[in-house]
C-alpha cells in the first residue's frame, strides 16, 4: 500500500487479511504470556516441584524476550520484516508443541525458553509492518486495530487459562497456539507485502552475550536468597550477575553499535522518568503474578474462579487506557502516574489485608482500582519517555522501554517469590516453636488450620511490601515535567521514531 495514496482510494478492507495475519500472532503471543500466572498452581501439582523453581516458566521466558527484543530491527533489515515476523511465529508455534509435552519442571522451562525467544521479535516487528501497511493519513486507525489483541488477550487470558487448566489440561494453554500459529504463517506467507533489505552496520555480539547472563544472574541470586543470602548459589547469582552487568554498562557506552543505547540516560527527564516507569512496572506485574498465586494456594480457588475474579481488573484498564490517553494531551504526564500509582498503592494496600477468610467479592474494589491506575499510567508513561530522550536517539527508547520491562517483570518475580518464601518459612518456624514450647496446644485439624493462616498472613506480608515500592514511585511521579504545549520538536520526534520504525 503506497503510502501517498489519496484518503479516497484508501479502505480498510484493502489490508485487512494481511492485518488478520499479524494481530493473530500478536494476540498468540501475548495470550501466552498472560495466562501462565493461572496455571503455576496446578503445575506445581502435575510436576512435583516447588515454587521458586516453577516460577522460572515465567521469568525465563520474558529473560528471553528481553534477550531478542533489541536485535528485532536488527534482524528485519539484514533478512527482510517479513521473513523475521513469519520465523519468530513458526519458532513460537513450534516451542509450543513442545511446552504441550513434558513431564518435568527442568524441561518445561527450557521450552518456555525457547519460545520467548520466538516471542519477543513479533510485537516489535508487527508494530513496523502495521505502519508499513496504511497511508499516513490513516496510522492511527490502523495503528488502533493493532492494540485491540494487546488489550483484548490480558482479558480474556486468566479467563481462558483457567477454563482449560482446570477442566482440561494445562497443556492445553499450548496447544490452542498451534492452530493460531499455522494460520498466521499461512496468511503471512500469502498476503504479507515484502519489505526490501537495508544495509545493516555489525551486531554487539558482546552486548547480546553479557545481558542475558546479567539479568538471568541476577535473577537465580534473588531467588536462591530465599533459603540463604549467604549460600553459593546466591552469592555465585548475584556476583556473576553484577558484573556481567558492569561489563554490558561499559560495552553499551563504548561501542559504535550498542545493542541498547544507554546514552538516552543523558536526559534527567528521561532518567526520573524510565525509573518511575520501572517502579510502577515492578508493582503492577507483581501484583497480577502473586494474586493468582493467594486465591489459588491459600484459598482454594479452582483456575476457573481465579481467572473470573481476575477479570475486573483488565476491564477497568481496557476502559481507562483510552480516557488516559486524552487526558495526557491535555494535563501532561505528572498527575497521571501520580494518581495512577495511587490507585495502584490504594489497592495493594487492601490485598496486603487478606487472611483466610478472604473471598472475591472482597477483591472487586481493589482489583477494578488497579486496572484503572494501570490503564491511566501505561501508555502516557511510553509517550512520556519518546518525548523526553534525546532526539537523535528517540528511535532507540522502543528497544531499551520494551526489553527492560520484561526484566523488570522477571525481577519483580524473582524478589517477590523469595520474600513470600521467607515469610512463610518465618511464620512457620514461629508456629512450630509456639507448639514445641506449649504454649499453644494444636491438633491436627487446628495444626491445619495454621498452616492456612501462614500461608494467607504470608502472601499479606508480601503485598505489604509492594505498597511501599508503589508509594515511592507515585513520590517520585511529582518530579515528572509536562511537555511544552505546541512545541514542533515533540510531534518531529514522534514522527522520526515512526519512520525509523517503519524500516524493518
Amino acid at each position: 500500500m503506497e503510502q501517498n495514496a489519496a484518503p479516497e482510494e484508501f479502505r480498510i478492507t484493502s489490508i485487512i487479511v494481511p492485518l488478520l495475519a499479524i494481530i493473530s500472532g500478536v494476540f498468540m503471543v501475548v495470550l501466552n504470556t498472560t495466562s501462565m500466572n493461572v496455571a503455576l498452581s496446578t503445575l506445581l501439582k502435575d510436576l512435583n516441584t516447588d515454587f521458586p523453581t516453577i516460577q522460572w516458566t515465567v521469568t525465563g521466558y520474558m529473560l528471553a524476550q528481553a534477550s531478542v527484543i533489541p536485535l528485532a530491527g536488527w534482524l528485519s533489515d539484514r533478512f527482510g520484516a517479513k521473513t523475521v515476523f513469519l520465523s519468530s511465529i513458526a519458532l513460537f508455534t513450534m516451542a509450543s508443541v513442545l511446552c504441550a509435552l513434558p513431564n518435568s519442571a527442568g524441561w518445561l522451562i527450557a521450552f518456555r525458553i525457547i519460545q520467548g525467544l520466538g516471542g519477543g521479535c513479533v510485537i516489535p516487528v508487527a508494530m513496523a509492518y502495521v505502519y508499513r501497511l496504511s497511508p499516513q493519513h490513516k496510522v492511527g486507525t490502523v495503528m488502533a486495530m493493532m492494540g485491540i489483541p494487546i488489550l483484548f488477550a490480558p482479558a480474556i487470558g486468566p479467563v481462558l487459562s483457567g477454563w482449560l487448566v482446570e477442566f482440561y489440561s494445562w497443556r492445553w494453554l499450548f496447544i490452542i497456539n498451534i492452530p493460531v500459529g499455522i494460520i498466521a504463517i499461512l496468511l503471512g506467507l500469502k498476503t504479507l507485502p515484502k519489505v526490501e533489505r537495508q544495509t545493516v552496520t555489525g551486531i554487539d555480539l558482546p552486548g547480546m552475550i553479557l545481558a542475558p547472563i546479567a539479568f538471568a544472574g541476577l535473577s537465580y541470586g534473588v531467588i536462591e536468597g530465599a533459603n540463604s543470602w549467604t549460600s553459593f548459589q546466591t552469592l555465585a547469582g548475584i556476583i556473576i550477575g553484577g558484573i556481567a552487568l558492569l561489563a554490558f554498562i561499559i560495552r553499551e557506552l563504548s561501542t559504535k553499535t550498542p545493542l541498547l543505547d544507554l546514552r538516552v540516560f543523558r536526559s534527567i527527564d528521561f532518567s526520573i522518568g524510565i525509573v518511575v516507569q520501572w517502579i510502577g512496572q515492578f508493582a503492577l506485574f507483581g501484583a497480577i503474578f502473586l494474586l493468582p498465586q493467594f486465591l489459588q494456594q491459600a484459598r482454594g480457588f479452582g483456575a476457573f474462579d481465579t481467572g473470573m475474579i481476575l477479570l475486573p481488573q483488565a476491564i477497568a484498564s481496557m476502559i481507562v487506557m483510552p480516557i488516559a490517553g486524552y487526558l495526557f494531551d491535555k494535563f501532561g504526564v505528572r498527575w497521571l502516574v501520580v494518581i495512577g500509582l495511587g490507585l495502584v498503592s490504594a489497592a495493594t494496600y487492601q490485598y496486603a489485608q487478606v487472611d483466610i477468610t478472604t473471598v472475591g467479592k472482597d477483591l472487586m474494589v481493589p482489583l477494578i482500582m488497579a486496572g484503572a491506575g494501570m490503564g491511566m499510567m501505561t501508555m502516557p508513561m511510553n509517550t512520556h519517555l519518546f518525548n523526553k530522550a534525546p532526539r537523535d536517539l528517540v528511535s532507540r527508547v522502543t528497544s531499551l522501554t520494551n526489553s527492560m520491562q520484561q526484566v523488570i517483570n522477571s525481577l519483580s518475580v524473582a524478589t517477590l517469590v523469595t520474600i513470600l518464601s521467607a515469610r512463610i518459612t518465618f511464620r512457620t518456624d514461629e508456629l512450630t516453636a509456639a507448639a514445641a514450647t506449649g504454649t499453644t496446644a494444636l491438633t491436627p485439624e487446628a495444626m491445619q488450620q495454621s498452616m492456612a493462616e501462614v500461608a494467607a498472613n504470608s502472601f499479606g506480608d508480601t503485598f505489604g511490601i509492594m505498597v511501599i515500592v508503589a508509594i515511592v514511585g507515585a513520590v517520585l511521579g511529582l518530579f515528572l515535567r509536562r511537555d511544552k504545549p505546541a512545541v514542533p520538536e515533540t510531534k518531529t520526534a514522534a514522527a522520526t521514531l515512526a519512520e525509523k520504525e517503519a524500516t524493518v
